[in-house]
């Protein structure tokens, strides 16, 4: 993903590999070249591990059909779709490389959650994928891993090898509040993924610091909560951009209808649905709700913090940037490690407090919904 690769890739040579398990697709042609653009050439793909091969599409797991029933019914998994995969049971049943199944060994998981078992077949078959699991449940490693097979079987950008260290694939954050030379040497250099917010993604293509045609597998992750925000229309611009025989997969906590208008209507291979697509309370998170006047609200909060502090991280809720403050002044007077983080404060100061937070140097933390996504125990103040 360079400015300087003018080649948009030969788009029969991804989608064959696809018509393994999808049918011979219809062809797909590149798009217009401008003035001064050079011709599209082949793209020839390489690497050890063949996207989509068979050993992920049926894994060993399961004898029958039978068996595969009561495998997502009890776990709760829902399939919608045609030529839906079987679901594997163990991390060694998607075929991923000797040293990544060290990694995971090493981080001590004993077997797929329940979306990544039915989702790594999937994406590993190279379906167009929506994916509906709670906050919590796995969803990033379901999509990453398969992401990462992906990667391996492309062709390196030739121009991105003459600054290639010693990993096998480089990577770069694009995302607002942060300095953009950075973001921009590392498109230039050429990276295989690129993890971007929708605004300042725009801002990198409407300044040709880097282009979508060599994009094959796009993720949209948290999508409730980016059609919350209202990012749908900067979603679709750069949905638009991407070459249409990529492979895509959507991500979300809960199933607005809104999801079906992103990028390609109605058309998904694959539904997985883990739990209930509708938003509800978290069982397995003890809510506690109490009614009580402003003035009162800071006195219940200390006595919270008495019961609440055993080493654990809490994060407090604020309506208001000005009252994520204001609370915070008034609980490091009263001698406790709070910090706070909202939309006035720059990246790195963001950074900084988030580091903080994470390693319990400053176990309490008020925000706005700038955290909305969990980090510790939760008081909503």
């Amino acid at each position: 993903m360079t400015p300087y690769d003018r080649r948009y890739g030969d788009p029969q040579s991804y989608r064959q590999r696809r018509s393994d398990f999808m049918g011979q697709p219809p062809p797909v042609g590149p798009p217009t070249m401008g003035p001064g653009m050079a011709m599209p050439s082949s793209y020839p793909r390489s690497g050890q591990i063949p996207y989509g091969g068979p050993p992920t599409a049926h894994p060993p797991s399961f004898h029958g059909r039978q068996e595969v029933m009561f495998y997502r019914r009890t776990r709760d998994i829902t399939v919608q779709g045609h030529d839906v995969p079987k679901p594997i049971k163990m991390f060694r049943d998607a075929n991923f490389p000797d040293y990544r199944l060290g990694v995971i060994a090493n981080l001590g998981f004993v077997e797929p959650t329940p979306i990544q078992a039915q989702g790594w077949p999937m994406a590993l078959k190279g379906k167009y994928l929506i994916g509906i699991a709670e906050t919590g449940s796995g969803k990033t490693l379901a999509y990453l891993l398969p992401a990462l097979l992906h990667v391996n079987a492309q062709l390196r950008l030739e121009e991105a090898a003459k600054f290639a260290n010693h990993a096998n694939i480089r990577s770069t954050c694009i995302y607002g509040g942060a300095p953009k030379g950075p973001q921009i040497r590392d498109l230039k250099r050429g990276v295989e993924i690129v993890n971007a917010t929708p605004g300042r993604l725009i801002d990198m293509l409407e300044a040709q610091n880097t282009n979508l045609k060599r994009v094959t597998y796009l993720v949209l992750d948290e999508v409730d909560r980016m059609l919350d925000m209202g990012f749908e229309p900067q979603t679709r611009k750069i949905v638009s951009q991407i070459r249409p025989d990529r492979q895509t997969l959507y991500w979300s906590a809960t199933w607005p209808k809104e999801m079906l208008i992103l990028g390609c209507p109605n058309s998904y291979d694959v539904l997985v649905i883990i739990g209930s697509p509708y938003l509800k309370a978290n069982q397995f998170i003890n809510q506690v709700v109490e009614v009580i006047t402003d003035p009162e609200k800071y006195n219940r909060l200390i006595k919270l913090l008495k019961d609440l502090m055993d080493g654990n991280r809490i994060l407090i809720f604020m309506e208001t940037k000005k009252g994520c403050d204001q609370v915070t002044r008034q609980l490091r007077m009263d001698g406790w490690p709070a910090l706070s983080i909202h939309g006035d404060k720059n990246q790195a100061e963001r950074d900084w407090v988030l580091a903080e937070f994470k390693s319990g140097r400053s176990p309490i933390m008020t925000a706005t919904d700038v955290a909305a996504r969990g980090l510790g125990r939760i008081i909503m103040f």
